[in-house]
C-alpha cells in the first residue's frame, strides 16, 4: 500500500515549496498536491501547478486531489500530474449534467425537450447508444431515477475516454497536439 504526503500551502510559491521540502525529506511512495480546486478558479489553480509538481520528485506518482473538470484534467496533465480522483462525473450525473468532447450538457434544459441525438456522437456508451437526449431530459425533468443513473455511466465512460485519450497522446509523444485539440473543440456546445 503506497503513502503519499500532501503538499499544501494554497497559491504561496514559498509555503509550498517548505511543504515540498519537509515532505521530501520523510519520502513517499507517491506525492499529492492539496488545498486547490476549493474555489481559486482555474487560472489561480495553473499558476500553482505551473510550479509545484516541479518541487515533487519526478520519480514518484503525482496526484492532484479533489480535481475533475475535464478540461482541468487535460491543464494539470500538461503541468505535470499523473493521478486524480473527484466525485464530479457522478454528482454531475445524478444531477443532470453530462460531460461530452464538446463540453458539459445540462440534461435540464429545454433545448433537449425534442433533441433525438445521443448525448456524445463519439461515445460507445449504452446511453448514447440507446437513448436520445430528449428522454434523458424528460427522465430527469420527471425525477427518475434511472436519468440519473445512465447519465452517470455516460460521465465515467467519458472521463475513461479521456484518460485513455491523454495516456495514449503521450505515449505516442504527441500530447501538446491532444490538448491544442481538446482545447479548441471543448466548450462548444
Amino acid at each position: 500500500h503506497a503513502l503519499f504526503g500532501i503538499q499544501q500551502g494554497g497559491v504561496t510559491e514559498e509555503l509550498r515549496g517548505e511543504s515540498a521540502e519537509a515532505l521530501r525529506a520523510i519520502g513517499f511512495d507517491g506525492y499529492a498536491i492539496g488545498g486547490l480546486a476549493v474555489g481559486e478558479g482555474q487560472e489561480a489553480m495553473f499558476g500553482v501547478l505551473d510550479y509545484a509538481p516541479d518541487m515533487l520528485p519526478a520519480d514518484r506518482p503525482r496526484y492532484l486531489m479533489g480535481v475533475g473538470k475535464p478540461d482541468d484534467l487535460v491543464g494539470a496533465v500538461e503541468r505535470g500530474i499523473d493521478m486524480f480522483d473527484c466525485v464530479l462525473p457522478t454528482r454531475s450525473g445524478r444531477n443532470g449534467q453530462a460531460f461530452t468532447w464538446h463540453g458539459p450538457l445540462n440534461l435540464r434544459n429545454a433545448r433537449h425537450a425534442e433533441d433525438t441525438g445521443p448525448l456524445d456522437e463519439n461515445c460507445a456508451c449504452s446511453a448514447c447508444t440507446s437513448y436520445s437526449r430528449a428522454y434523458l431530459h424528460h427522465l430527469h425533468k420527471s425525477g427518475e431515477i434511472l436519468g440519473a443513473m445512465l447519465v452517470t455511466e455516460h460521465n465515467l465512460a467519458f472521463y475513461q475516454a479521456l484518460m485513455q485519450a491523454m495516456r495514449n497522446a503521450i505515449g505516442e509523444g504527441g500530447f501538446a497536439a491532444f490538448a491544442s485539440d481538446f482545447r479548441r473543440d471543448y466548450l462548444k456546445t
